[in-house]
């Protein structure tokens, strides 16, 4: 099935016409290494534009280095840090945050992956007790790994709750064009003018070649990444060709651009299977993520059909994502084996 397009995931598609463009007139010549370079300024500038603010941007390989760096600016062995307990720090990164940042993940259940005060309250305690692991941080991922999306106000009582207790409110976004443009919001409106304190900016995931940001709007929470990076090996020598990725997106429409295509279509397929006898959506359709429970007896055939992910073997839940470069022919078409599949039992 090399090549073709499936629902696994959208790091599973290529990149985007007009990036592997932006690298290849980047790739020109030489240019000063490590990010002392002019591509590399107009694309912190791209993204502070996007954000509304002047703060520091830090550009890195991949998500993961990107939500760890940002957990071991704020962060010290002895803490912990809350989130979801269908967090991609707490399910997804192979315990690289334990490993690197060295501290206590507690995770909380929820039924749609967001956090909300009430859950983060009954773990607001120990403070001062070197017996506990010293709450730090709260961690959302917008959107979330379930496909719902923070609305600013939710939020905005997070950061509220981090800050009256001395902590930092972290943001994984790395699909957070996804949930803007499905909130019909600014990235601003969600990050800078939602309390947000440290974000991974994503990149990959909406069409870049393996990039992401890291963005920190206290500054003060910036003063050990410039170290961290590198010794964390996520600086790039060449950082020219991370950089205009980002300015190529962020500094254009096409992060809306490709967020919304993947949304729509993902929104399509979800009309088009809500019908279906024996198929039920588990989770709203927020951004460019469809949750839905098969019957157990259609996932093998269908994952022939299109490659997906199980999201859980017990209830049969799968996942399917929809990308930038997701057609509405693979929709109707996959939607279609979801009816033949699922009704022939």
């Amino acid at each position: 099935m090399t090549g073709v397009r499936s629902f696994a995931s959208d790091n599973n598609a290529g990149v985007h016409p007009r990036i592997l463009e932006a690298i290849a007139a980047v790739n020109v010549g030489h240019e000063r290494a490590y990010g002392d370079d002019p591509h590399t300024a107009r694309a912190v500038t791209a993204v502070r534009r996007l954000l509304g603010a002047d703060v520091p941007v830090f550009f890195v390989f991949g998500g993961t280095g990107a939500n760890v760096l940002g957990l071991r600016s704020a962060a010290e062995s002895y803490h912990a840090v809350i989130c979801p307990d269908t967090a991609h720090i707490h399910v997804d990164e192979c315990g690289a945050p334990e490993r690197h940042v060295g501290c206590k993940l507690l995770a909380v259940p929820t039924s749609d992956g967001k956090l909300r005060p009430n859950d983060i309250r009954p773990l607001l305690k120990g403070f001062g007790n070197p017996h506990h692991a010293q709450p730090r941080v709260i961690a959302v991922s917008q959107a979330t790994e379930l496909g719902t999306a923070y609305r600013p106000d939710e939020l905005r009582a997070l950061g509220d709750l981090a800050r009256r207790h001395g902590m930092v409110l972290h943001m994984d976004g790395a699909r957070i064009g996804n949930a803007a443009v499905g909130l019909g919001l600014d990235v601003a409106e969600l990050t800078t003018r939602a309390g947000v304190d440290i974000l991974t900016l994503g990149g990959t995931k909406n069409g870049l070649l393996g990039a992401e940001a890291v963005v920190f709007f206290r500054p003060e929470l910036a003063e050990r990444f410039l170290y961290l990076r590198k010794q964390e090996m996520q600086l790039a020598s060449k950082m020219r060709f991370l950089a205009c990725q980002f300015e190529a997106l962020y500094g254009t429409d096409l992060w809306r651009e490709n967020a919304a295509h993947a949304n729509r279509l993902a929104r399509l397929l979800a009309d088009l299977v809500a019908g279906v006898p024996g198929v039920e959506l588990t989770q709203p359709v927020e951004a460019n993520a469809v949750f839905a429970r098969i019957p157990t007896h259609a996932v093998a055939p269908l994952q022939g059909r299109s490659f997906f992910y199980v999201w859980d073997e017990e209830t049969s839940v799968v996942r399917w994502m929809a990308s930038f470069d997701t057609t509405e022919e693979d929709v109707r078409s996959f939607a279609a084996a979801v009816r033949e599949v699922v009704t022939a039992g």
